[in-house]
């Protein structure tokens, strides 16, 4: 039988991705509210290696990634999605989001990204949320899996998450 003891903490991040480059702003700032402040924020990046989202949001989205400098405890990804939701709710028009947030969490051994859809590799965790481990840490690098979505498959985003797993692994030190 194994000891059952408490997970590590660890370094919630968010992508926000939207044609909208003012609403950005907007929104990291009522994220910042309630998570403190930020650590690393990237640059913008084309969101185009799917076009799921331009019926609902149109074309030329943008993507930015953001980490947060208070660690949370694993299973609080559940409540930070389900607050995120209610923010993306906020900034509707017309029924369509003009706005995605997407949370989610490094370890030193996986990015992990919470969702509202179910899978078969998604882990249900609690109140319609799942957690689906998007990347793995090994041999010194980000590796993707099957599933992985494009983007995160490239050298950009692994750097991206390289740079913010470097930060985690300082602040637990």
């Amino acid at each position: 039988m194994g000891i059952i003891h408490k997970p590590d903490k660890v370094k919630l991040i968010t992508s926000i991705f939207s044609n909208r480059k003012e609403l950005f702003n907007r929104v990291i700032s009522i994220l910042q509210r309630d998570f403190g402040p930020l650590d690393f924020e990237s640059e913008f990046l084309s969101f185009d290696k799917t076009d799921y989202y331009t019926d609902e949001m149109g074309k030329g989205l943008l993507r930015k990634f953001y980490s947060f400098k208070k660690l949370i405890e694993p299973d609080e990804i559940v409540d930070i999605k389900l607050y995120t939701n209610r923010i993306e709710d906020r900034f509707r028009e017309e029924g369509r989001r003009k706005i995605n947030i997407d949370p989610g969490y490094i370890s030193l051994g996986k990015l992990v990204l919470a969702t509202t859809k179910d899978q078969q590799h998604r882990i249900y965790l609690n109140k319609g949320i799942y957690a689906e481990t998007t990347l793995r840490y090994k041999d010194g690098r980000f590796m993707d899996w099957e599933w992985t979505y494009p983007d995160y498959r490239t050298a950009e985003y692994r750097d991206i998450f390289n740079k913010i797993r470097d930060i985690y692994r300082e602040q637990i030190r």
